[in-house]
């Protein structure tokens, strides 16, 4: 603690960075993860050869799979977030497409017969039944994508991974534990957030 006491504008700004790729990373993992879902949810076809083929992607270490991206992205952020992108996928795919599945037919015959068009069926009926299993399925993702993010300091990402690698490189055991400590504290107050979120959602659902 001392040494996050001694140094806080280098905490926090190390704190941004690490938030700020891991909310991008999910991000751009939701926008490719929801339309996918929707589509082997439609086409039934596609589910066993996705679900295996991004199922093989999470086999891969996450070490691993940012050294396999260096050569296209290079030693930076890009490499980092493209693996935590490909890393959640499964995750947030089978959350989705679960969710989805699980809306009785007979409600969307229902809003097809009140005259809603398919956008306002997604909108108004789908989206918020599926919101609490989707939540939990983003929050998974953000657990894992900020643990990841720490890893990716090594290929010049930033974020507190530098003060984890600084300090066993310098044999400074406060970096580490100062590290640890506010990585620790980030991804506990991301799960609240979202946890909240997600029993909000359960909640109105219900009603």
């Amino acid at each position: 603690m001392s040494y996050i006491l001694e140094n806080p504008a280098e905490i926090l700004n190390l704190l941004l960075q690490h938030l700020q790729i891991t909310c991008l990373s999910v991000l751009i993992a939701v926008s490719i993860a929801l339309p996918l879902a929707i589509a082997i949810t439609y086409y039934r076809w596609l589910q066993v050869p996705v679900m295996v083929f991004l199922g093989a992607l999470y086999t891969i270490p996450s070490l691993a799979l940012i050294i396999l991206l260096v050569p296209i992205f290079g030693l930076s952020a890009q490499s980092v977030i493209a693996a935590m992108v490909i890393y959640t996928q499964v995750i947030l795919v089978r959350n989705i497409s679960v969710a989805l599945d699980s809306i009785e037919p007979t409600i969307l015959e229902a809003a097809k017969g009140m005259g809603m068009s398919a956008w306002q069926r997604w909108w108004w009926v789908q989206l918020p039944m599926i919101l609490p299993v989707f939540l939990a399925g983003v929050r998974l993702a953000a657990i894992i994508a900020i643990a990841i993010t720490s890893i990716g300091a090594k290929f010049g990402a930033g974020g507190l991974g530098i003060l984890l690698f600084e300090g066993v490189q310098q044999n400074q055991t406060e970096k580490i534990w100062a590290g640890t400590i506010v990585v620790a504290i980030g991804a506990i107050a991301l799960n609240s957030a979202l946890l909240y979120l997600e029993r909000v959602s359960r909640r109105r659902g219900a009603y």
